[in-house]
């Protein structure tokens, strides 16, 4: 058995229930216990340790019980050849716990008298320039506070040199200067949840093992990028985790929540950011009261929710794709339309196809609310396949009622049944023209995608147009409008479960680079022609007059 204080301290607050660890964690411990902790042959280089331990709460700060546990581990060593035990480190934490703040310190050190070791060079990588010199700018500040610093090291706006071992640490972007110049002893990966693939980490660990004892450690939050290498990387440190892989292949220490609903208990909070565990320093406590700040705002602005659970709570939404609104704030747009007579509005339509559906729409600012009049029309053939809509009597034994009583709908004024081979374009500029006659419509905006049939006829009618280039572009643009005007009942439908329909079956889907589409739940019967509709005039609402407050966003602009 092999054993140092700082490891022992840090199971013991597990064990004795005065920390909170996720399952990762838990199963690090157990796996330590089981596959490490219990052999002859490794040893704590204590007094490597302790060096690193002191001259990081001398010069930096106070080191917590888990940062002092992490340390402990980038000095286990085999007995017979002194080889370091891990050569892998893996550390992924909230935003928040100080995961610059300590690879800082471990660097710093390594570079050191203190290490001990000539040219241990360190090379911290990332994809963009400013991230890649948040750990260096850190160092480079703190040599520049202290006299006896400044003695033991040079530093430039690249690098910070030892005088002692002539080791350097210098940052790095993983798309430019690359392995050039330097054979490093170790080389950290910063916010590794960018990194698509291994190309650029392979390029850079090329020169490791030259200088020994080699070191790599990959640093970050969970991001919005699946499939790739944080992905590989969890993926290979549960295989650690569970026994599965070489017990050296990988130090992996993540911290996350368990489930999404955690997320309501505060006391979970630490599970994914270690710094909030009790007793909390003035820093950890002034942490938590911003976590707690952003977490509150939720309520009012859910459209950072991906973003909260993804960065503060580690934990990415397992489907990241979802329901555009709850069903209550769908339902709440069931209040009555305000009089709009001769009021200036956006016409909107939304014509994908002209085989099953299309909607027309107008758009209004009122009291800053938005209300919606529309209509939608629906092909007979197409109701009678997938809606059952010729077949009265027996629609609900046919289970497709489920999906759109169409004839209800019909009944109600609500959309139109047309018995044509297409909808024609006609039928939707004359409903515009109709309801010129009441409204003052602005212009008409849809998407490109029929637009070349439709403007001729809406020019010709007297309209101006508006054709959306990119539509899928501006739901990014429009997402946090459409999830604030949810939250906050502002979206006005009138009793209309057409449109209610329609909002239900949008399907909010999270691209890689974390913008927003909206598509459909189900490609067929689940349509959203309503709501995308709905969307076209939101693109150019802020056009119309208001005399009350909107809420948009001040940083959207369209």
């Amino acid at each position: 058995m092999i054993s140092n204080k700082y490891v022992d301290e840090y199971i013991e607050l597990w064990k004795s229930g005065k920390i909170k660890l996720n399952k990762e964690r838990i199963l690090l411990i157990e796996y330590l216990e089981e596959h490490v902790l219990s052999r002859e042959d490794l040893y704590f280089n204590d007094e490597m340790i302790e060096n690193c331990i002191r001259f990081g709460e001398k010069w930096y700060f106070p080191l917590q019980p888990f940062q002092r546990f992490l340390i402990a581990f980038v000095f286990l060593f085999f007995k017979q050849n002194n080889r370091v035990f891990y050569r892998k480190h893996f550390w992924m934490k909230g935003r928040g716990a100080g995961k610059n703040g300590l690879i800082s310190v471990v660097t710093h050190f390594l570079i050191s008298s203190l290490h001990g070791i000539r040219e241990y060079h360190i090379s911290i990588v990332a994809n963009s320039e400013d991230q890649a010199k948040t750990s260096f700018d850190e160092s480079y500040n703190v040599i520049g506070r202290s006299g006896p610093l400044k003695s033991m090291f040079r530093r430039t706006k690249t690098q910070i040199t030892s005088k002692k071992t002539d080791a350097v640490l210098k940052f790095r972007t993983s798309n430019g200067e690359t392995k050039d110049g330097l054979r490093d002893g170790a080389v950290v990966f910063d916010e590794i949840h960018q990194y698509e693939s291994n190309k650029d980490v392979r390029v850079h660990i090329s020169g490791l093992g030259k200088k020994q004892p080699p070191r790599e450690f990959y640093i970050g939050t969970d991001g919005y990028v699946r499939d790739g290498f944080l992905d590989k990387m969890k993926e290979k440190a549960m295989k650690v985790l569970k026994g599965e892989a070489r017990p050296n292949a990988l130090f992996p220490f993540i911290c996350k929540l368990d489930e999404e609903s955690e997320i309501n208990d505060q006391d979970n909070w630490e599970k994914s950011n270690p710094m909030l565990s009790h007793p909390r320093s003035q820093y950890a406590q002034g942490l938590f009261d911003t976590i707690m700040e952003e977490y509150e705002d939720l309520e009012d602005d859910p459209s950072n929710r991906e973003e909260f659970m993804t960065k503060r709570m580690n934990l990415p939404v397992t489907d990241l794709e979802r329901s555009v609104a709850k069903w209550e704030e769908i339902e709440a747009t069931n209040q009555p339309l305000p009089d709009l007579l001769h009021k200036e509005c956006m016409g909107c339509i939304d014509f994908a196809s002209i085989r099953d559906f299309a909607s027309c729409g107008l758009v209004f600012r009122y009291e800053g609310k938005y209300p919606f009049i529309t209509h939608s029309y629906v092909r007979k053939e197409f109701a009678d396949k997938y809606y059952s809509y010729s077949k009265k009597q027996d629609a609900e034994m046919a289970g497709k009622r489920t999906f759109a009583p169409i004839r209800e709908w019909e009944e109600e004024g609500l959309l139109s049944v047309v018995d044509e081979e297409t909808i024609n374009p006609q039928t939707i500029v004359d409903w515009f023209v109709e309801k010129r006659e009441y409204y003052h419509i602005k212009k008409i905006i849809g998407d490109n995608f029929r637009m070349e049939v439709l403007k001729p006829l809406f020019e010709k009618a007297g309209f101006e147009v508006e054709v959306i280039r990119n539509p899928k572009a501006i739901h990014s643009l429009l997402a946090p409008r459409v999830e604030l005007g949810f939250a906050n009942r502002l979206f006005i439908f009138g009793d209309h479960p057409l449109m209610r329909w329609f909002t239900n079956n949008v399907l909010v889907k999270i691209k890689k680079d974390g913008n927003k589409e909206y598509e459909k739940k189900e490609p067929v019967r689940r349509k959203t022609d309503g709501f995308q509709c709905f969307v076209h005039g939101l693109y150019r609402v802020d056009e119309l007059p208001d005399g009350e407050e909107e809420f948009v966003l001040d940083d959207i602009t369209f």
